[in-house]
């Protein structure tokens, strides 16, 4: 017996027998992460243009600040060995080749410009995590399959024009539009090295992209609040729009009694009390709001004849966001007649139908954070992002990190270095994944 376990022995170490480590089924690439630090880092450099004197932000689009930040952002992804270039569009899109260049590509990136006065994470950390991960393969030598590439798009904040323009839907009438900056869209796009005159050249077909994913703080308070360190993003809400208009009867407040009333006013607060009711009578995520109200003639001694309001639903359904209103609307009904009023609704042409997000790549990013052993939540994002406008054309997912306080669009907006880091580990490793499988 032992001189059979000692030929076994020798025939195992005799080089005609050699065991190839590579012949097992092991994922080489399961160990590579990010580098915290690095990306702490790179945050707060790029904190620096538009830093204002509050600690926040203010580096709207189109801006000398945005300009500075994206040449800061070129400058990184040049020294990251990507091939870089700055698309009609102004969009900044990064190339790295892979070893089958013939394939499509994979795309993933943010934003990197700011509301007036806002903070350092929204858009950035998305932006910044991309550049993390083609730090992370070009340092680990690592060569996918397909290209990737990295894009920062342009004016998110102002209107998702970047991505809006890779669809096809920025139209030009929204060229005459003013942005943040003071510039019209059409001049802020030539500011930045775009061409508004070529912007029909940018829009992307269906086969242009296997994939695009977005990595975002999730400017709410969900996962802080439940201690949850990523978020799997189901879609990106619809919005409707509503004017709602509440017509009285401006008359004298001492000499009217109040049965003989026909009060605008106390009729909008009856209604915004029923929207809200409304709304939280259904399982979901959906949400309500009243955010606008006129009140006329506005005067202390008069009653309110005449109420102006908003009404803003926004749900992962649009059927379920008009069955909403289509309760809203009987209520109101009724409201009218208790307080003989006339009560009616505008739908406003500013709606936006939601986006849902791949299935396969939510099972890619749920894959990937529990191979790295973090917690998620399947979640809807309540925010538009240019994803929304991706999700049109190619596969499309997007994973959310916890914003502290559910605070965002403000110099208090704030997201752990180790959350930005979860963030990114679970975004390169969904990228890996999605290099290797078919969808």
């Amino acid at each position: 017996m032992l001189q059979i376990c000692l030929i076994c022995l020798a025939l195992c170490f005799h080089p005609s027998h050699t065991i190839s480590l590579a012949s097992f089924p092991v994922d080489s690439n399961d160990h590579l992460r990010a580098n915290q630090q690095r990306v702490e880092n790179r945050i707060l450099a790029l904190a620096k243009y538009g830093k204002n004197k509050t600690g926040g932000t203010s580096r709207v689009a189109f801006s000398a600040a945005d300009v500075e930040g994206r040449n800061f952002m070129i400058k990184k992804m040049q020294e990251a060995g990507l091939e870089v270039r700055i698309d009609f569009a102004g969009n900044i899109i990064g190339r790295r080749p892979g070893k089958f260049n013939q394939r499509k590509p994979i795309l993933f990136g943010s934003h990197i410009d700011t509301v007036p006065d806002g903070g350092n994470y929204d858009g950035c950390v998305g932006s910044i995590g991309a550049l993390e991960i083609m730090e992370i393969l070009k340092e680990n030598k690592v060569e996918t399959d397909h290209p990737f590439e990295m894009i920062i798009f342009s004016d998110e904040e102002g209107g998702l024009v970047g991505s809006r323009a890779l669809i096809g839907t920025l139209k030009l009438d929204a060229l005459d539009l003013m942005s943040h900056s003071g510039k019209t869209i059409e001049a802020g796009i030539r500011y930045i090295g775009g061409d508004p005159a070529r912007l029909p050249e940018v829009e992307l077909s269906s086969d242009d992209y296997k994939a695009f994913l977005e990595l975002h703080i999730e400017q709410g308070g969900i996962l802080d609040t439940e201690g949850i360190q990523i978020g799997v993003v189901e879609g990106i809400v619809g919005i409707e729009w509503w004017g709602i208009t509440i017509e009285g009867f401006a008359n004298h407040a001492g000499t009217t009694p109040m049965h003989m009333r026909q009060d605008a006013l106390l009729a909008g607060a009856k209604l915004t009390v029923a929207i809200n009711e409304v709304v939280n009578s259904y399982e979901g995520s959906q949400v309500g709001t009243v955010g606008r109200m006129d009140v006329q003639p506005s005067a202390p001694n008069v009653i309110p004849g005449k109420v102006l309001m908003s009404l803003e639903i926004r749900d992962l359904s649009q059927e379920k966001i008009f069955k909403l209103f289509a309760d809203i609307e009987e209520k109101a009904k009724v409201i009218a007649k208790e307080t003989d009023t006339k009560i009616s609704f505008e739908l406003l042409d500013v709606s936006a139908v939601p986006a849902i997000t791949d299935e396969r790549i939510k099972k890619f990013i749920v894959q990937s954070a529990e191979k790295l052993k973090l917690s998620y939540k399947r979640m809807p994002s309540g925010a538009g992002h240019d994803a929304q406008d991706l999700a049109k054309i190619t596969p499309t997912g997007m994973i959310f990190v916890p914003s502290v306080g559910g605070i965002s669009h403000s110099p208090k907006e704030y997201t752990r270095p180790e959350d930005m880091a979860n963030g990114v580990n679970v975004l390169l490793h969904t990228l890996l994944a999605l290099d290797k499988k078919d969808l």
